[in-house]
């Protein structure tokens, strides 16, 4: 099964995810295509996205049998951590790494 998440996409670009996947949500699109068919979805997606933010996540030979593919502005970035895949999400303009613990 594959996942699609849009985040402020352009028009049309919903439009041309339903030609193989099912809306299930406003921006969430869920099917079963096959790889190629994958691959050239997320070729569009990553070239047509501009400003918006978009996530991918497909079936994989992995601990959690997925993988996550991220394409846009500000998009939470997948981190493999020991194996399993994690999502760091992006850092504010001066923000430390660091959490401050209120006295």
């Amino acid at each position: 099964m594959t996942v699609v998440v849009l985040i402020a996409a352009p028009e049309g670009l919903r439009g041309h995810l339903t030609r193989w996947l099912v809306e299930t949500a406003p921006g969430v699109f869920v099917g079963t295509p096959n790889a190629r068919i994958r691959d050239q979805l997320w070729k569009v997606l990553a070239e047509r996205i501009n400003d918006g933010q978009a996530v991918m996540i497909e079936p994989a030979d992995t601990e959690q049998r997925w993988a996550v593919r991220t394409a846009g502005r500000d998009r939470w970035t997948p981190i493999d951590f020991d194996g399993v895949m994690l999502m760091a999400r992006p850092r504010k303009t001066g923000e430390s790494w660091r959490r401050t613990n209120p006295k």
